[in-house]
């Protein structure tokens, strides 16, 4: 009997021992399983973090680039407040400059100010009522010789060359320098105009030893009226411009020796800076 219980003991034993290896090897399996499976899961995950900081660089870059627009584009704003400018034929102007526009027109005759149907002629009146109020040439209107036309916003002034030079020359005559001075007072008086001095001729030919044509006199004549402007009379050599037209653009035909003496003379044309009036206006504005 006792024989007999111990192969029995034996073969259970055996059993046992079978089903414990056959788990542990599923088990074994199953933690290889898991085992590369977290392997996976740390790779794809490191893959992932790796394209979110891509992703959070170029978010950066981005921003950066927003901040810079918001930047350039502060800075845009801030230089279209003050800026105007002229593109074609049409004028372009800033917020700053049309709100000080409409401030000058509000005291413009609403009749003239009804006849205003572009930007173009809003500007007009504008520097126009500007021109008449701080521009004083009555001192000038006291000579035949003489002639003032203020054209909206351009004012030129004619004199006879018997004021200023004596014959086929182009030195200044003293006697005129009080008329100069006038014209000073006139130019010093509207600091946003800029001045082109014009000498005319009448058509006959000229030739000597400092004079070789009509266009050679009108040119020294301009010049010697700026280099008077500018040295005695301390007008800004940057407001100035000497122009000669020769005998070109004559104001009747040089026919008689009346007509000719028409002809022969020195014109003063003030003409709007836009830049420096609108800046005028806005000094005015703030001292106001």
């Amino acid at each position: 009997m006792r024989k007999l219980i111990i192969p029995v003991v034996a073969i259970s034993l055996l059993a046992t021992s079978c089903v414990s290896k056959k788990k542990y090897v599923a088990l074994e399996n199953q933690y290889a399983n898991t085992k590369g499976a977290l392997q996976k899961t740390t790779l794809e995950k490191e893959a992932l973090e790796g394209k979110f900081a891509k992703i959070e660089s170029r978010v950066a870059r981005y921003n950066e680039k927003i901040n810079s627009l918001k930047s350039d584009n502060s800075s845009l704003q801030d230089a279209n407040d003050v800026k105007l400018d002229m593109v074609g034929k049409t004028a372009v102007i800033s917020n700053n400059t049309r709100e000080r526009m409409r401030a000058t027109l509000s005291k413009v005759d609403p009749a003239l100010l009804s006849k205003a149907e572009t930007l173009k002629d809003s500007l007009n009146l504008a520097i126009s009522y500007n021109l008449k109020n701080k521009m004083n040439t009555s001192d000038l209107n006291n000579s035949n010789d003489i002639n003032i036309d203020i054209d909206q916003t351009v004012v030129m002034i004619s004199v006879s060359d018997k004021l200023l030079f004596n014959t086929a020359s182009y030195k200044v005559k003293r006697g005129a320098y009080s008329l100069i001075e006038k014209l000073a007072n006139v130019i010093k008086s509207e600091p946003s105009m800029d001045v082109m001095i014009e000498g005319h001729t009448d058509s006959r030919t000229i030739n000597n030893a400092t004079v070789q044509d009509n266009w050679d006199l009108s040119v020294k004549r301009a010049t010697s009226i700026v280099r008077l402007l500018e040295s005695k009379y301390k007008i800004e050599g940057s407001r100035l411009i000497a122009a000669g037209r020769g005998s070109t653009v004559p104001l009747v035909e040089n026919t008689t020796s009346a007509n000719r003496a028409k002809n022969r003379r020195t014109r003063i044309v003030i003409l709007p800076n836009l830049d420096k009036f609108f800046a005028l206006i806005a000094d005015d504005q703030l001292a106001d």
